[in-house]
């Protein structure tokens, strides 16, 4: 039985790292993972929260850093973005399986598989109570899905823009490197520039400092703390203007 407590958030855009859905070893995609994060959107959608959700490729393929300088970048992006769409594919069916209305769009046009991106759809299909998954990124090389992620919450009038990661916040310094890092529960964007913290894109950061749409970066091992975030808990780091 679900707590009488409302979401902080009613309508939220999630992004949802490919390596957050890759298993151990050789495995591409652990099914049991995505299954446990359909689980958790299927909770939040039952207590009426609007979502729509940016994919990444990166357990698939990483663009300019899977291409080693040997490749010409646009294509290796565009490469990256195939597999964006891979993995919204994986979501979307892993979702229907549990009696969820799933709409898959793009931002390249690929008709057969997937509706291409248009606003006022996307809005439209979210009221309804569908979840729609979005691959390809902003469609255009250069631009990362964290990016994406932050442009799609503001077309979308988004309440929150929430980056589900390998790592649970910002920190000063790389965690994995540094036991002493510091972790921040909250930051401006301009701190997060000014400062050249990595756990986002730049450009993601800039984006959101100019729409004033906050984000929250937060860990995926526990697919339970999108729950979480969507009822206020104080987990992450949450980006946004003081």
């Amino acid at each position: 039985m679900e707590s009488a407590k409302s979401p902080q958030y009613k309508r939220v855009l999630i992004k949802i790292s490919g390596e957050a859905l890759a298993g151990q070893g050789e495995r591409v995609l652990d099914f049991e993972r995505i299954d446990r994060i359909c689980d958790i959107l299927k909770r939040c959608l039952d207590i009426g929260v609007q979502i729509a959700l940016v994919v990444g490729g990166g357990n698939i393929w990483r663009g300019a850093k899977d291409g080693h300088g040997k490749m010409e970048r646009t294509r290796a992006d565009h490469m990256g973005m195939l597999a964006t769409t891979i993995n919204c594919l994986a979501i979307a069916d892993v979702l229907e399986s549990k009696g969820i209305t799933v709409r898959v769009q793009t931002a390249i046009e690929m008709r057969p598989i997937a509706e291409p991106f248009v606003r006022l759809r996307t809005i439209a299909h979210m009221e309804q109570g569908r979840i729609v998954i979005i691959g390809c990124g902003t469609g255009n090389p250069f631009f990362s899905t964290d990016t994406a992620a932050v442009l799609r919450g503001a077309e979308i009038c988004a309440d929150i823009v929430m980056l589900a990661k390998n790592v649970d916040g910002v920190y000063d310094d790389d965690p994995k490197k540094n036991p002493n890092a510091h972790k921040y529960d909250r930051l401006t964007p301009n701190d997060f520039l000014q400062q050249n913290l990595s756990a986002m894109d730049s450009t993601a950061a800039s984006l959101s400092l100019d729409n004033d749409i906050p984000v929250l970066l937060f860990a995926l091992k526990d697919p339970g703390n999108i729950y979480k975030a969507i009822m206020g808990e104080n987990i992450g780091t949450i980006v946004r203007r003081k």
